[in-house]
């Protein structure tokens, strides 16, 4: 995968799953922590993703990460530029098979 799918799949991740840590979302994604993590940054420094910290006991640290208003709007443009690449591919695949027959 480029840096753009995976940015729009830790996007989509973190989206739809505010309360996940970074562990369990890479082994979602399917991604090492190390890649999730450095992601994670590059979403940040590019003001998509807020990483918020709160303690949920004394003794434990917990962050939380939420799409920014910025955040929404790249995953929303993402998202459509993605359906429009499959539905190219499928019109595509559909008219190759119609070629064979």
């Amino acid at each position: 995968m480029d840096n753009k799918t995976d940015h729009f799949e830790v996007l989509r991740k973190i989206g739809n799953s505010k309360k996940s840590s970074q562990r369990e979302m890479a082994e979602e994604l399917g991604f090492s922590l190390g890649k999730f993590n450095y992601c994670l940054k590059a979403l940040k420094q590019k003001g998509l993703v807020k990483i918020q910290n709160f303690k949920n006991n004394p003794k434990k640290l917990n962050y939380v990460y939420v799409l920014t208003p910025k955040g929404i709007s790249a995953k929303t443009r993402m998202t459509l530029n993605f359906m429009k690449r499959k539905m190219a591919e499928y019109d595509q695949l559909k008219k190759e098979l119609n070629q064979k027959k």
